[in-house]
C-alpha cells in the first residue's frame, strides 16, 4: 500500500480533518480555499527549514515553528506556548521529499568544507560540531520519522490532535500520511 495519500479535492480529506484547522490548511494549500480572517491561531505548523517550501495560509491562522525534517524535540517548550498560551489543538507536522536531514553522513564533507571555507571555522572544530550535532538531527527517512514524531507528539499531548503531512517540493502541494500500513 502507498505511504501517502492525495488530497486534491474535499472528498480526499479524511473525515476526522473535516470541518478542523488540519482540513482546512489543506484546503488553503491544495484547493485554494479562500482565506478567511483569525483572530486567533488555529493549529500549530511543525515543518522544515527548507526554503523550498511556502504555505499558502492566512495571517494569523497557525503557529508555524520551522526546524530541519520538522523536528519537534528541540522546540518542545514552544509547542507546550503554542498549546498553553496560544489555545491551538491541533498540530500539522509537515515532512517533505528531499529533506536535507536524510542521509547527513553523506553531506559530511562538504558540510565541514564549506563551514571551513564560508564561515572561517576550524577544521577540526567543524568535524567535531558535524560528530557531535549529525546523529541527533539525521532523520533516516523522511516519512518514518514524521510516524514516529507524530506519536511521540501525541503521547506528550495526548489531548492535542497531531497529523503527519507530507509536502512535495515540486507541485507545493500537501499529501496525507498513512500511518498503519
Amino acid at each position: 500500500m502507498e505511504r501517502l495519500f492525495e488530497l486534491a479535492n474535499p472528498q480526499q480529506i479524511p473525515p476526522e480533518w473535516s470541518n478542523t484547522p488540519i482540513g482546512r490548511l489543506v484546503e488553503y494549500q491544495n484547493m485554494q480555499r479562500p482565506f478567511e480572517t483569525y483572530d486567533t491561531a488555529q493549529l500549530l505548523v511543525g515543518m522544515c527549514m527548507d526554503h523550498r517550501k511556502h504555505l499558502r495560509i492566512p495571517d494569523q491562522f497557525a503557529y508555524i515553528i520551522r526546524s530541519g525534517g520538522a523536528d519537534l524535540r528541540h522546540s518542545e517548550f514552544k509547542v507546550s506556548f503554542a498549546i498553553a498560551i496560544g489555545g491551538v489543538r491541533h498540530i500539522a507536522l509537515i515532512g517533505h521529499n528531499g529533506c536535507g536531514m536524510v542521509n547527513l553522513v553523506g553531506k559530511r564533507d562538504a558540510f565541514i568544507n564549506n563551514l571551513v571555507e564560508h564561515a572561517g571555522w576550524d577544521r577540526e572544530f567543524a568535524e567535531q560540531h558535524f560528530t557531535q550535532f549529525a546523529p541527533m538531527f539525521e532523520l533516516g527517512n523522511e516519512i518514518d520519522f514524521l510516524i514516529c514524531e507524530a506519536a511521540r507528539l501525541r503521547k506528550r499531548y495526548p489531548k492535542i490532535k497531531v497529523v503527519p503531512l507530507y509536502y512535495r517540493v515540486e507541485t507545493n502541494r500537501i499529501w496525507g500520511v498513512r500511518e498503519n500500513f
